[in-house]
């Protein structure tokens, strides 16, 4: 009998979908033009992307100061800010188009969430293969988490307080219990996120119940209570990193009560430059190498919670703006 085909749709690479913050508040998809691949550059097909509900929320919302905006612009960002922006850098996809040694290579770029793109071929770093493809897109908070540790600088049996059970504090505190002998505690007001620090191997108080006298402290709450928290919870001339970006808040911190008594030292971390301490050797690309491998370990699933097709994106985006405490990593799936 003959076998009936249903025809195939035929693929348009002349055109892609990406998702644009309009106004504050406001996401779409808009069709763009798709130009074709030049010498030296690869056409990368996504499957899956990521929300950074840090970051991009402060962008969804136009909370970016305008004194930063040179700063928070993405390496393939659109338009600016506070709109209309297309934003975005946790990006997963195969090369349709490009070098042999990439074409069908599960790749990472920090791009902007579209369905399709074409970069430079050194703008792509290669997933290891025992790296999925859906896992692949925590690279950015692993490395945040990477450069979090490196400024930190622990040692060996400290006892590590992470104020924050979000994904970067989750990471941070997963990498520190890594370390020989030291003692770490994820710390957190939502108490669901216990199980989570427990998939981890990480202990997990409230805090309230939260140990005193850290040799180190890790905030990444985002919330300027938490850090009031994180300071609480230092030992004499312990330090304190702080994660958390506010974007134009404004935090008020108890410095007239035992903080300088304590000779406190409160120091950020950002991962735009690499630690200074590795600076002189690691690059951008090294570093990046080293999240992507770190993410081999299959119990880091438990942070991704969450994810939806990306035709709902600007959806997706408004719910999170809003405040879902339940969400983890929010993963965008393109098909």
């Amino acid at each position: 009998m003959p076998v009936n085909h249903l025809p195939v749709a035929p693929v348009d690479l002349h055109t892609c979908k990406a998702c644009w913050t309009e106004a504050p508040g406001r996401a779409a998809i808009r069709t763009e033009a798709l130009r074709a691949p030049t010498e030296g550059e690869v056409r990368v097909r996504t499957l899956h992307s990521a929300v950074s509900r840090g970051t991009e929320g402060l962008v969804f919302r136009g909370e970016v100061p305008p004194s930063e905006y040179a700063r928070m612009r993405a390496p393939f960002q659109s338009g600016d800010f506070p709109g209309p922006v297309k934003y975005g850098y946790a990006s997963v996809g195969v090369v349709e188009a490009g070098p042999a040694a990439l074409q069908g290579r599960t790749v990472l770029c920090l791009y902007p969430h579209q369905t399709r793109y074409v970069v430079p071929a050194e703008a792509v770093r290669v997933v290891p293969d025992s790296v999925p493809a859906s896992r692949a897109v925590l690279a950015a908070n692993m490395e945040t988490a990477v450069n979090a540790l490196w400024d930190a600088a622990p040692r060996v049996g400290d006892r590590i307080a992470v104020v924050g059970g979000g994904v970067v504090g989750l990471l941070v505190a997963w990498l520190a219990s890594r370390i020989a002998g030291c003692s770490v505690e994820l710390v957190d007001l939502r108490a669901e996120r216990a199980a989570v620090a427990a998939r981890l191997g990480v202990r997990f108080a409230s805090p309230e119940a939260a140990s005193r006298d850290a040799d180190l402290v890790v905030h990444a709450s985002g919330h300027p209570a938490g850090l009031v928290t994180a300071l609480g919870l230092a030992a004499f001339e312990a330090t304190v990193i702080e994660l958390s970006w506010y974007g134009q808040r404004a935090v008020a911190l108890p410095l007239g009560e035992a903080f300088h008594a304590r000779r406190l030292t409160l120091r950020s971390s950002q991962v735009g430059h690499v630690a200074t301490a590795q600076r002189s050797r690691w690059t951008h690309d090294r570093r990046m190498a080293l999240a992507l491998s770190l993410l081999a370990e299959p119990a880091l699933d438990a942070l991704i919670t969450d994810h939806a097709p990306f035709d709902e994106l600007p959806a997706v985006l408004a719910r999170l703006a809003s405040g879902v405490p339940d969400v983890l990593c929010q993963r965008i799936d393109y098909s």
